[in-house]
């Protein structure tokens, strides 16, 4: 399924997109579920399909697509995750991989502009693949890890880098206000 969460006429809302529409999951079963992310905790996919399979709500075009999840608990990043990368920027690799952290509101939704902070003038951009948890949990196997994970979205990791590499924190060239692209969800 193609996973989405949206505003339209001023309310938040998800659902699916099927061709050019979307089905809205707000409305089933029951709207027992506020949001994607609690829909998605609740490991409730399979009691939404049939819903899932029926005709668009609305016209992809009459939405605002969100962030996929607008309102994570936790958001993990890997930094210099593949070998080319490090090499440019004159690092090593590490036995242990970088990780910083990134806020909420530091996001736009698919084709949600990103926007260059008048403090900086070395924003970046990095594509990236977003893995998105539903089922929460704790020291998972390997062998389980695969059981967590919902889906998978495109992200655009925008980096204000004179803030990034002034310090050996990354967090604050990665947390400005909308300098972060999260999704679509397909």
């Amino acid at each position: 399924m193609k996973l989405v969460s949206f505003e339209r006429g001023g309310q938040a809302g998800f659902g699916v997109v099927r061709d050019d529409g979307v089905v809205d999951l707000g409305r089933a079963p029951g709207g027992r579920y506020a949001d994607l992310k609690s829909l998605l905790e609740a490991d409730a996919l399979d009691e939404v399909r049939a819903v899932a399979s029926g005709a668009a709500d609305f016209a992809l075009a009459d939405i605002q697509l969100l962030p996929v999840i607008p309102d994570p608990g936790k958001i993990w990043c890997a930094g210099l995750n593949y070998g080319e990368h490090v090499q440019e920027t004159g690092r090593q690799v590490t036995e242990q991989p970088t990780f910083f952290l990134r806020f909420a509101d530091s996001q736009v939704g698919h084709e949600g502009r990103i926007l260059r902070p008048p403090e900086s003038i070395k924003l970046d951009y990095e594509g990236e693949i977003a893995v998105i948890i539903g089922k929460p949990g704790r020291r998972i196997t390997e062998g389980d890890s695969w059981s967590h994970i919902a889906g998978y979205a495109c992200y655009n990791d925008g980096s204000v880098r004179d803030w990034q590499v002034h310090t050996s924190q990354w967090g604050p060239g990665k947390n400005f206000a909308r300098t972060g692209g999260f999704g679509p969800g397909w």
